[in-house]
């Protein structure tokens, strides 16, 4: 009988690298220095881009839809 926990999903980290505008660069930055002064906290533009780009893709409504019918191929 199979136990009710499923099988853990891949969860090694992968390193992605990116080349962006220096605008782009600039506006992370400033990011970095609001979320600094709102939690009083220093987060490094590194650390914050993984959850901004989790919670833009969670936030998207078309994206996910798109994944749930499998048009993402």
């Amino acid at each position: 009988m199979p136990i009710k926990l499923a099988k853990l999903p891949e969860r090694t980290p992968v390193k992605l690298t990116i080349s962006i505008q220096p605008d782009l660069k600039q506006a992370l930055s400033d990011y970095a220095e609001v979320y600094r002064e709102q939690y009083g906290q220093s987060e490094t533009v590194s650390d914050l881009v993984p959850h901004m780009l989790r919670a833009f893709l969670d936030s998207d409504r078309g994206f996910a839809k798109a994944r749930r019918i499998g048009s993402t191929s």
